[in-house]
């Protein structure tokens, strides 16, 4: 899940020192000799260079990734580029870039990245503020697109009541609708609120989902991603933090056979995936489009040195069922037509005539792009 615009990230910024990072990874299992002896070009960096966020990153991801074996691979790519003077002399926004694609040949997982000190959205002045106004429209076109159709576009799910409560209102001034769309083409991420808003409407009993996972240590030093959400059922673990997504029906019971449509294609992406997948594997909405993009890997931002920020995955979310997750693959839709088409189709199914269909497609088409993203 992806939280640009989120005030509280779902994963606990964290600055370490250069000290701190070499010590910690010291007490870590033994890397192959190429990545130990790159390890030594982290102990004479500058404290708030470019090679020192390298550095610093790497220890996290040794430590906190998603899969601890890619996490040393990981780590090993940053410190290799440290000693080869890969992220030296250039601009911050050239050097961020250079990690991104290091880390990413080594593995592809699209939500790692680091991130330039322009790029980085400002922190929260207090953990009361009201969360940063958006660059774009989180909530678009929300209304009755058609005589018992109700259409949303959701470009977020953020960490900020109002847009949950906005949620929640369309949800009850719509609970009479034959049919809901939610238009995810342009929806980049986010969190659970939203999402728990809205599926409560749409089952008869309580419904597992899908399960979250990170390490115990993970949670031990910077706490859990997912910190207070209710809908999460917690499973005893030794070692893993592991927890299943439900949804409690409320007693509204209206929507329970509406039908339900998910607009996806390569720009869906991180929560608007757990979204997807968890109505599609309960049979409870159609998907039409593109496959969404996959990204996985949940986590937070987190504070390096020279002003860098970095995207730190730390679990993954999977079908109960099959153990799988959508990581680079992304989600299938159902109905597979060109992400410019989904709306017209969804639309012509529900029995508009064509040129109906045509022309309500094109007054609700996204402002924000639906294509794939560009290479970091």
């Amino acid at each position: 899940m992806t939280q640009k615009q989120r005030k509280k990230p779902m994963f606990k910024i964290a600055s370490l020192s250069i000290a701190a990072v070499l010590a910690a990874a010291t007490a870590l299992v033994a890397l192959p000799l190429q990545a130990a002896d790159h390890t030594s070009a982290c102990n004479s960096v500058e404290s708030e260079s470019a090679d020192a966020a390298a550095c610093t990153f790497a220890g996290m991801l040794e430590r906190m990734y998603t899969f601890p074996e890619l996490g040393a691979r990981y780590a090993a790519a940053l410190r290799e580029g440290v000693a080869q003077g890969h992220y030296s002399g250039s601009g911050k926004q050239e050097v961020a870039s250079a990690m991104s694609r290091d880390l990413q040949a080594v593995s592809v997982d699209n939500h790692l990245r680091v991130i330039a000190p322009s790029q980085a959205a400002a922190p929260a002045k207090a953990e009361s503020a009201a969360p940063a106004k958006p660059e774009f429209p989180i909530i678009e076109q929300p209304g009755w697109i058609a005589p018992g159709i109700a259409y949303m576009r959701i470009n977020e799910f953020p960490d900020d009541p109002a847009v949950t409560r906005q949620v929640a209102a369309f949800m009850t001034a719509h609970a009479d609708a034959n049919a809901l769309i939610f238009d995810l083409r342009t929806h980049h991420g986010g969190g659970l609120d939203q999402i728990d808003a809205i599926l409560p409407w749409l089952y008869s009993r309580p419904t597992r989902l899908l399960t979250m996972v990170t390490s115990q240590a993970t949670e031990k030093e910077f706490g859990s991603p997912v910190e207070g959400v209710a809908s999460l059922r917690t499973i005893p673990d030794e070692r893993m933090a592991i927890r299943e997504h439900w949804v409690t029906p409320n007693d509204r019971t209206s929507l329970r056979k509406a039908r339900v449509y998910l607009l996806t294609g390569p720009r869906t992406a991180s929560a608007a995936e757990h979204f997807a997948l968890a109505l599609k594997r309960t049979h409870r909405a159609t998907l039409v489009g593109q496959s969404t993009r996959g990204a996985n890997h949940f986590g937070g931002q987190v504070d390096l040195p020279g002003g860098f920020t970095a995207f730190l995955p730390v679990g993954r979310t999977y079908d109960p069922e099959t153990g799988l997750d959508w990581e680079g693959d992304g989600i299938a839709p159902d109905v597979a037509v060109s992400t410019e088409e989904a709306l017209e189709w969804v639309l012509t199914d529900m029995g508009l005539s064509s040129a109906d269909a045509e022309a309500l497609s094109a007054s609700h088409e996204p402002t924000l792009p639906m294509g794939p993203r560009p290479p970091a």
